[in-house]
């Protein structure tokens, strides 16, 4: 049977991590990052990082290589539910939702070392901490071997009621564990004992050489987040119960959290500082990305793909102007999901053509649908922080892709009262400052710094009050129609229709002798290319302006030069054109395109504006002069 062509087999992997490692690609193609030997080795605890950027993929491979045993904690909406209504008398929310989930590890590990023992040789004695610890799991419901649905969030409220049995630990609860000031007190205590039978069962299992190391993994807890401050305080209370867990146990269970960005960053408690240490933000450099790439089609299209062949030979090697691999790192987020969906899409489309090998249209079209995902996509995953985020798009439809500060101000006032109607809880972040910033941390809008265009993602500041000239992502100016430095209006040549229709239709002037009228349109014309050379000069100048925005001006500027040749052709060879029209219609384009610049508001724009409008308004003055005048005269 003949083999498949070598783009049908070329398959990217899926979106998330829990497909890829169940087909084995996970297993096959991941790249071991600095950021995952970190994570392995247990110098770093807390895995921050956008959606899409790699989290839940180092989870599942750190499952999968834990030479112990491991437990995932991904809670759902009902232990969610009842851990952000968790309280206790005397102690602050984040320090008693800290407690509900040390007690949550504690239950998890004695279940894992309870399960485990059940599992080994018959001729091996169980320890006693093991027996107790069965014990205390039965007498308050939570076995491993019992229905697990709905038990935890049971012994969250058993907890909060202080109402746990610990008489396999031989205390009899209210009695031996004295008298406590306040309901907080009694469950600390109450956790304390629980904790320490656990602890004791590691360090029995160690004594008798049956080392046991558990490591936790949370995940996926935007599953049960919310902006509600006691959302918050469940994470926090996490993020303080992560820590004591691997200091408490001494390394015989550890715990690891994987959080999205957006919420850790927007949580605000005393003992933040103290996690800077544990701290790793994972990010994608460009070649990071392409090796990803790479090692993926290598696992469906054959171990001895290259680089060049995958780019240059699958691929089309350019795009446009840009090498196909700088187009694609362009146009999607720096992270690992969008990179797959992207290329496979490209993939798809190329195939479903019928294509053996890929064309740049079947990029280009997949730019588009990609560009479309990834704006229903932004507001999906900001929807619990930015419920209005979506409202905010039109302010950028159809017009150019750099926004000055004082434009997107107009903007935002036309469409600030609808805003306020339909979000009234989130006027405060209506303002100017609040919108940039919101576009910016989310990765809509970059900022411009000097030469550069920085988007949120790095170590980079925040937007600062000073900066005024934002730029909207590659990624979603497809789908926003933006795909212009600023909103200009391409210039349509009109010279050649003219010609035809006048040699058709016998369209000729006999007014003037056709020599005089000859000597009018060259002069006509050559002060027309003069204009357009005057006009790129005070581009070139232009240091201060956008680097896309002068060759976009530059493009349309040039249209118009090199259609006045073809009109300065036509005329040499003796066909009769009208320069009158041609020169008009551009005089008139370039007023209309000063006023556009001028709008737009863009630094170092008004000399450029003014430059232009001066020479529309000496082209429009020579072409109204006496028949014959040499249209060089300037006021």
């Amino acid at each position: 049977m003949t083999e498949p062509p070598a783009l049908h087999r070329l398959h990217f992997g899926y979106e998330d991590a829990e497909r890829d490692i169940a087909s084995g690609l996970l297993r096959e193609s991941f790249i071991s990052t600095p950021a995952y030997e970190a994570v392995m080795s247990g110098r770093k605890m807390l895995v921050i990082g956008r959606k899409g950027v790699g989290k839940s993929a180092i989870c599942l491979r750190l499952a999968a290589e834990h030479a112990g045993g491991t437990i995932f904690i991904t809670p759902d909406d009902a232990l969610g539910s009842e851990i952000r209504r968790f309280e206790l008398q005397g102690l602050t929310g984040d320090t008693a939702k800290a407690l509900v989930w040390r007690y949550i590890f504690a239950v998890h590990a004695a279940r894992h070392l309870v399960l485990n023992a059940q599992r080994a040789r018959r001729s091996l004695r169980k320890p006693k901490s093991i027996r107790v610890l069965r014990r205390f799991l039965k007498a308050n419901g939570e076995l491993p071997n019992q229905d697990a649905a709905g038990k935890l969030a049971h012994a969250v409220s058993g907890l909060q009621k202080t109402s746990l049995s610990l008489e396999a630990f031989g205390i009899k609860t209210g009695l031996e564990l004295g008298r406590v000031p306040s309901e907080g007190a009694q469950a600390s205590r109450q956790l304390e004992v629980v904790e320490r039978g656990v602890a004791d069962a590691f360090a029995e299992l160690d004594q008798a050489g049956r080392t046991a190391s558990v490591l936790l993994l949370a995940d996926q807890l935007e599953q049960v987040w919310s902006s509600e401050p006691d959302a918050h305080s469940m994470i926090i209370g996490l993020l303080l119960a992560a820590k004591h867990v691997t200091a408490y146990y001494g390394g015989a269970m550890r715990c690891l959290v994987f959080l999205r960005s957006d919420i850790y960053d927007s949580l605000s408690f005393p003992d933040g500082d103290k996690f800077r240490g544990d701290e790793l933000r994972l990010g994608w450099s460009d070649d990071a990305l392409m090796e990803l790439a790479l090692a993926r089609a290598r696992t469906s299209a054959g171990a001895g793909l290259t680089s060049e062949q995958l780019w240059t030979e699958l691929f089309p090697a350019r795009v446009g102007e840009q090498a196909t691999t700088e187009f694609v790192l362009s146009r999607a987020l720096p992270r690992p999901r969008d990179l797959i969906q992207y290329l496979n899409l490209a993939r798809d489309i190329a195939v479903h053509g019928g294509q053996s090998r890929m064309r740049e249209q079947d990029v280009l079209l997949a730019t588009r649908q990609f560009s479309e995902w990834k704006l229903k996509d932004l507001t999906q995953e900001y929807l619990v922080a930015y419920p209005y985020l979506e409202r905010l798009f039109p302010l950028f439809q159809n017009m150019g892709y750099v926004v000055m500060r004082d434009v997107l101000a107009t903007r935002l006032d036309r469409t600030a009262g609808t805003l306020h109607a339909q979000f009234p809880a989130y006027q405060h972040s209506f303002t100017l400052p609040g919108i940039v910033d919101t576009l910016y941390s989310v990765g809509f809008l970059g900022v411009r710094r000097g030469n550069d265009v920085v988007y949120a993602g790095g170590a980079d500041l925040p937007v600062q009050p000073y900066e005024a000239e934002f730029h909207i992502h590659p990624c979603f100016r497809e789908s926003l129609g933006a795909t212009n430095a600023v909103d200009i209006h391409a210039y349509t040549p009109l010279v050649l229709t003219a010609i035809h229709g006048q040699v058709a239709g016998g369209n000729v002037r006999t007014s003037t002798p056709r020599a005089a009228t000859r000597d009018r349109g060259y002069r006509l014309l050559k002060a027309l290319d003069r204009s357009c050379h005057t006009i790129l000069n005070q581009i070139g100048r232009a240091v201060d302006l956008p680097m896309d925005t002068r060759n976009e001006i530059a493009t349309q500027v040039s249209r118009i030069m090199r259609n006045t040749r073809e009109a300065s052709d036509a005329q040499r060879d003796g066909r009769r054109i009208d320069v009158d029209d041609h020169v008009l219609a551009a005089a008139t384009y370039l007023e209309a395109l000063a006023a556009q610049l001028l709008a737009s508001g863009l630094t170092g724009i008004d000399d450029v504006s003014a430059r232009i409008a001066g020479e529309a308004r000496h082209l429009i003055a020579s072409v109204g002069g006496s028949s014959g005048s040499s249209g060089d005269s300037r006021s």
